[in-house]
């Protein structure tokens, strides 16, 4: 399984992939022209920048346990950062998602 600094990677490396790019812009909201929900699946360089700061502040702890934070800590963490809490939250929770599936597919003893 992925710590949460290889997830990040994982994410960033899809940074403005083409197919994903046009999926982003097929959904982003009407209003506001961003999509972000569509964060995980093709950062901008913008939000892939701001989720390396997120990751790079959290303690050793935080990362261990990243899948379990809560909505105080992420908030702390964004607010430290000095980035959109709704990016950390959708990234922490696609994380914690992507955990649970692992795990649910790895054999039983």
């Amino acid at each position: 399984m992925k710590n949460i600094e290889e997830y990040l990677e994982q994410v960033t490396s899809l940074q403005g992939d083409s197919f994903g790019l046009m999926v982003r812009r097929q959904f982003s909201d009407i209003l506001s022209g961003a999509s972000e929900l569509a964060a995980l699946a093709c950062p901008t360089q913008q939000e892939a920048e701001d989720l390396r700061k997120a990751v790079a502040i959290m303690t050793e702890s935080e990362k261990k346990d990243a899948e379990n934070l809560g909505d105080e800590k992420i908030r702390a963490i964004s607010e430290d950062a000095g980035i959109d809490e709704a990016l950390l939250s959708i990234f922490i929770n696609g994380y914690a998602l992507y955990c649970k599936r692992v795990r649910g597919s790895e054999p039983r003893n």
